[in-house]
């Protein structure tokens, strides 16, 4: 019986060590410009300011990335910047002409700290990219 409930108590331990968040690698704000430069340049522009190549053709113009904190009283608006990455922010500006990048860039979650100290989870890559965007604020 003691080795019966000794194995339950193993396996019930390996579960939850196995369900805990293992600390991985600090977020990388140059793997933030990667990703960027890989999927946001093409209409945002490399310098972030809403001016890419594609930019011409969209119907809605893509927002200048390096002003957020300006139009957001001075903070980053983190909150804000996730949801409209993932596609959980339902405003029309994201169901149109910006792709939904939220299932690409799932997993391997950490939490960011908005100014007002509250924890988001969000991917990693998503991380890393609201990093940069936070680097490029003017």
């Amino acid at each position: 019986m003691r080795s019966t409930r000794l194995t339950f108590t193993a396996g019930l331990l390996g579960l939850v060590i196995g369900a805990l968040p293992i600390p991985g690698r600090a977020q990388d704000v140059a793997e933030g410009a990667t990703l960027y430069q890989w999927y946001c340049a093409t209409c945002h522009g490399l310098d972030g300011t809403g001016k890419g190549p594609m930019a011409p053709a969209l119907l809605v113009q893509p927002t200048d990335l390096t002003g957020l904190s300006a139009t957001a009283d001075g903070a980053f608006p983190l909150l804000r910047v996730v949801r409209r990455i993932d596609g959980s922010d339902p405003l029309v500006s994201h169901g149109s002409g910006m792709p939904v990048y939220g299932p690409l860039f799932q997993g391997d979650e950490v939490a960011l700290k908005t100014a007002s100290g509250q924890p988001v989870l969000m991917g990693r890559a998503v991380a890393d990219l609201v990093l940069y965007l936070q680097e490029i604020q003017k």
